[in-house]
């Protein structure tokens, strides 16, 4: 007997349930082929990408009462993207968004000027819509979509900044500074080929070259302008590192401190945004990463400050482990902030130190 394929949405995927079709992201890059079977992590990385709904094998449904039909309980994430918050932010976002486009283009290939105070502006409300740390990862983690772009990029990135230095008390204008330092970081990669920059695959080693000449162009395209010199350095030292293995030049000392900053937000973002070979990884398993290889590449206080109030922001959230179990957060490890101690339902806890084969997958 064959099978009938029925469109379902991706609040009502069940495990078990098989894809009838290949799942595409709107670039048209396959993320999930026809035949898989659902489990709840795959579910999961479809909400990543922002899959609404599947079509999937299955027989007519029966009549039944909606209660049964419609008996699920939507995860975290589902609940953040269904708020008026989010639908209000993911607006706003979009505004501010086709400003900063606008503004961009404009000035690199028309030689018009910057508007710099509307672009502070618009980033400012934006960041200010979101009352706690908690509104603005949340906001940003569920827009997350296959197809960011650069403008999308530098006005994240800006955000998380903004958010960093308030967490490292910086004064307001400091604040102001440390915000166009991030929005306009990777100005340069409107010099760089849409092909080169969006191409799915691994670069090669010529096209690698080409990509990180970015800092010089963005510096290039600021060095006139009456601008903080922090926002020029930064854009020319966001890819500098405090062990000497970043670019341009690989300096290891007096890189500014604005840019070292901004480094932190510009690798965070760029982890916890969907690529052709993964979804995007969730904030324990950027912090895990940024544990293992990272802690000396950036500003010791800076670095320290960010993970352990990224990881605090998610405290008392549901989790899901690599095995598949779920959980919630009950404390933080502040020696090995990826790995807090969780609870499960039955009320057993454990302590993700302990273990080296279990880590969080997803935060719900």
């Amino acid at each position: 007997m064959g099978f009938f394929m029925k469109k379902v949405n991706l609040n009502y995927l069940k495990a078990g349930m098989v894809t009838a079709d290949a799942i595409k992201a709107k670039n048209g890059q396959t993320i999930m082929e026809k035949g898989v079977t659902l489990d709840r992590q795959s579910i999961l990385r479809l909400s990543f990408y922002n899959i609404t709904d599947v079509y999937v094998e299955g027989e007519p449904e029966k009549e039944t009462d909606a209660g049964q039909k419609h008996n699920f309980t939507p995860s975290y994430s589902q609940k953040v993207k269904s708020s008026q918050q989010f639908q209000t932010f993911q607006f706003d976002h979009s505004v501010a968004l086709n400003f900063i486009k606008n503004n961009f283009e404009n000035y690199v290939f028309h030689n018009q000027p910057l508007d710099i105070y509307g672009l502070l502006k618009q980033t400012t409300v934006l960041f200010d819509s979101c009352k706690t740390s908690l509104d603005l990862f949340d906001m940003l983690n569920n827009m997350r979509s296959y197809d960011d772009t650069t403008y999308a990029h530098s006005l994240n990135v800006a955000l998380i900044c903004r958010r960093l230095g308030k967490w490292l008390k910086v004064d307001a204008a400091s604040l102001d500074t440390l915000t166009l330092c991030g929005l306009l970081h990777d100005i340069g990669k409107l010099r760089i080929p849409e092909e080169i920059l969006n191409k799915p695959g691994s670069y090669t080693d010529e096209e690698f070259d080409l990509v990180k000449k970015h800092t010089q162009y963005g510096y290039d395209l600021l060095r006139d302008l009456p601008l903080d010199p922090h926002i020029k350095a930064s854009a020319l030292l966001h890819h500098e590192r405090c062990d000497g293995s970043g670019y341009p030049t690989g300096v290891s000392e007096d890189i500014d401190t604005y840019a070292l900053v901004v480094a932190i937000a510009d690798v965070y973002d760029a982890m916890t945004a969907a690529r052709p070979h993964r979804p995007p990884l969730c904030p324990f398993q950027v912090i895990s990463l940024f544990e293992k290889d990272g802690l000396q590449k950036y500003n010791p206080k800076f670095i320290l400050t960010f993970l352990k109030h990224i990881a605090q922001t998610y405290q008392n959230n549901r989790i899901i482990l690599s095995d598949g179990r779920s959980a919630t957060i009950v404390m933080l490890n502040q020696n090995s902030l990826s790995k807090p101690i969780i609870r499960f339902d039955d009320g057993e806890c454990l302590d993700l130190y302990t273990t080296s084969d279990l880590h969080i997958q997803s935060v719900l």
